[in-house]
């Protein structure tokens, strides 16, 4: 299993609304950056992601797991461009914000610190299991 992180402004679609899509899931659409669509189209049924809220909060709320994998995103006018569907798997009973993620040492080379824009990117297996400890969840 592999490891990921989406982010979602919480005004356009937060947690809230990914936890509404139920274990069916929603598509993750709208990814435009040739870097984040290599991950989606890497990412294997059964992976689990970080749910990041960005611009407001920027904090990790939540995990979700990829329920389908790549497939044609039906948002995009032309292009590649593909997406996955996710589905709420947990919240994080303690919000991880980006502020805990800077200055912890053994997340400094965290991909959300690293490349930061990037909005799907790869988790290591070390990050993951000390963020599901910062945030109360079991890894």
């Amino acid at each position: 299993m592999a490891y990921w992180l989406v982010k979602s402004e919480p005004d356009v679609f937060g947690w809230d609304a990914q936890v509404k899509s139920g274990k069916r899931g929603e598509p993750w659409t709208g990814v435009r950056n040739h870097a984040a669509k290599l991950n989606l189209l890497a990412m294997k049924k059964g992976d689990k992601a970080f749910f990041y809220h960005s611009n407001v909060g920027k904090e990790i709320v939540g995990i979700v797991e990829v329920v389908k994998e790549a497939y044609p995103d039906p948002t995009a006018e032309s292009g590649p461009w593909v997406c996955v569907d996710i589905a709420a798997a947990e919240p994080l009973k303690t919000p991880v914000t980006l502020e805990a993620v800077k200055v912890d040492a053994k997340l400094k080379e965290m991909a959300l610190v690293k490349l930061s824009r990037l909005s799907v990117q790869p988790v290591t297996d070390s990050e993951w299991k000390h963020i599901c400890k910062l945030g109360g969840v079991k890894a």
